[in-house]
């Protein structure tokens, strides 16, 4: 089984860009940031339970980073970065620390590395348990009011929020249900370790007005990057900024490969 997505070409020699969307998007999110990176041949996933992966499951971090290593071969990429937003930012970060090859490096935005402590993921397990029954039981538009006001989405305008509840809510109830809980901040490890001693690159991208992902990307030994007018969603709410701040990374980090 392979996850579903769109390919736009690029030039010859140059490495993929692999995209991940965030939790309850699907492969039109990154669309509008990867178009002007047009030299680079670019791939955009639908993750398991996500659009044309609706019907795919899995059981957790290892289910999906096998998908995406069958995925990768299925396209016969062979080099590539990834690049993902919050739970796309999460599997990227997990996907690389399993040492895949052909891996060049990793751009993440807005992505938790991994909760440190019992307490933490205890209460992690209990939100998403509950946020996953509403998911399963009640109308999406009113779970995904509630879920938009949550705490790292502050930076949102009415009508920004009033758009995604809008967009969010052509989803699959259960199936977005299955993948929150199997790709839960609960059951995903402290990446921190792993990220430190990494054998890619890594890049980290957060909004200006993001303080909770402000403050984990300072702990992170990875080359951060603040993203003007931006909260939490920066590809959505700066979509050219973001654009620019990846062609620079790419542009430094593979001068001589190209």
């Amino acid at each position: 089984m392979i996850l579903a997505g769109v390919t736009q070409p690029g030039k010859s020699g140059y490495p993929w860009l692999v995209f991940l969307h965030g939790f309850s998007g699907d492969c039109r999110e990154w669309q509008t940031v990867g178009a002007s990176l047009h030299d680079y041949p670019r791939l955009y996933l639908d993750l398991p339970g996500h659009g044309g992966s609706a019907d795919t499951g899995v059981t957790g971090f290892a289910e999906v980073s096998e998908l995406l290593t069958h995925t990768l071969i299925s396209y016969n990429i062979l080099n590539y970065w990834l690049v993902g937003y919050s739970l796309g930012g999460r599997i990227a970060m997990f996907h690389a620390c399993q040492h895949p090859a052909g891996l060049d490096g990793v751009i993440v935005e807005g992505g938790h590395p991994g909760l440190q402590d019992v307490e933490a993921r205890q209460a992690r397990l209990t939100s998403d348990r509950r946020w996953a029954s509403r998911f399963r039981s009640e109308q999406l538009e009113a779970v995904f009011a509630d879920w938009y006001q949550q705490p790292v989405f502050t930076s949102l305008t009415d009508e920004q929020r009033n758009a995604l509840i809008a967009l969010r809510s052509r989803n699959n109830g259960p199936r977005l249900a299955e993948m929150l809980e199997a790709t839960s901040l609960a059951v995903q490890p402290d990446l921190r370790p792993a990220l430190t001693a990494r054998d890619f690159s890594f890049d980290y991208l957060y909004g200006e007005r993001d303080g909770k992902f402000a403050a984990i990307a300072a702990e992170l030994n990875a080359m951060r990057h603040a993203i003007p007018h931006a909260g939490h969603n920066a590809h959505r709410d700066n979509p050219e900024a973001v654009a620019a701040s990846l062609a620079q990374i790419l542009r430094y980090r593979t001068k001589d490969t190209l």
